[in-house]
């Protein structure tokens, strides 16, 4: 089966709300698909379309090729983790992954490679209703894996982790891509997306806003921007404000600086004499990136402190 996930098109509505409004985008084997936007913006839907739990009113979401209702023994071709509260909680953790494997023709030894995989196996025999939110990510992550597939889905799969926990959710995603598995994550971690995902779909109301590179997003969201260290940062905020640039304070000693080069801002400084210990290109974050391009995408603003 070629490991990929393809959405055209899609469009759903709930009564008199758009919630998703021609979503399209493809998912690559090889590599890890960050999946972002605010809330409200059509993530969930549009992972419970290509899981066939829910139904779209336009378009298509396959995988490898086929819809989900297509696939036989869908759990060999897709593995997904959208809500870790989603068990019997009385079952084991042992008992829960048998029954998945039994209903897909799975042996039990692959259930007890997944438990190991995934940490638990000290816990496998624990009822599950007991578990923290992190152990519950572990074994819904194990149930993902249940049928080694070449294509994979989880949602905020960081979500309870501690930071082993992290730790280890950043290099299993990378393994799974490295092995030729595409990876579709949805995350509002954008640190973690920043050091973890390869390429990032950014949605907003129900349609693509950015289908690209972390990197490339990065990069234009930087611009020709400089960053300044300074321990005068009101006087060197005067100086380059009257010179004609965009200044910001960023942090107690540090300035982001637009509309002039580095060489000027320091040749301002020098003249003021105005010390500064660092200066150079600015190199945004990935959350910087994401809130910009999502700023008038977002469906539930918060207001200010009261």
């Amino acid at each position: 089966m070629e490991a990929t996930i393809e959405v055209t098109g899609l469009r759903k509505r709930f009564g008199p709300t758009a919630a998703l409004d021609g979503m399209t985008f493809t998912v690559t084997p090889g590599r890890i698909t960050g999946f972002v936007g605010p809330n409200g913006a059509g993530k969930s839907t549009t992972m419970r379309v290509i899981l066939g739990l829910d139904s779209a009113d336009e378009g298509t979401a396959l995988i490898g090729g086929l819809r989900y209702r297509a696939l036989r023994n869908p759990l060999s071709h897709v593995g997904s983790l959208l809500d870790a509260g989603a068990l019997q909680p009385s079952r084991s953790a042992r008992g829960h992954l048998l029954w998945l494997a039994h209903s897909q023709g799975l042996p039990a030894r692959r259930v007890d490679e997944v438990v190991d995989a995934a940490g638990l196996a000290t816990a496998a025999r624990r009822k599950a209703g007991g578990f923290s939110l992190g152990m519950r990510q572990r074994l819904g992550i194990a149930a993902a894996l249940l049928g080694d597939p070449p294509v994979l889905i989880m949602d905020e799969p960081f979500n309870g982790m501690d930071p082993e926990g992290i730790v280890w959710m950043r290099g299993l995603l990378r393994s799974l891509a490295a092995e030729g598995r595409a990876v579709l994550v949805s995350s509002h971690l954008m640190s973690e997306l920043q050091d973890t995902a390869h390429h990032l779909v950014v949605v907003g109301r129900g349609r693509v806003i950015a289908d690209t590179s972390v990197a490339d997003l990065i990069a234009a969201a930087s611009g020709d921007r400089v960053t300044l260290r300074t321990t005068a940062r009101a006087q060197a905020m005067t100086v380059l404000a009257q010179a004609g640039a965009v200044v910001a304070a960023t942090g107690p000693e540090t300035l982001t600086v637009s509309g002039i080069g580095s060489q000027r801002v320091a040749g301002l400084l020098g003249r003021a004499e105005v010390p500064f210990s660092e200066i150079g290109a600015h190199r945004a974050t990935l959350e910087e990136a994401y809130m910009e391009l999502t700023r008038d995408a977002v469906e539930f603003p918060a207001g200010g402190a009261r």
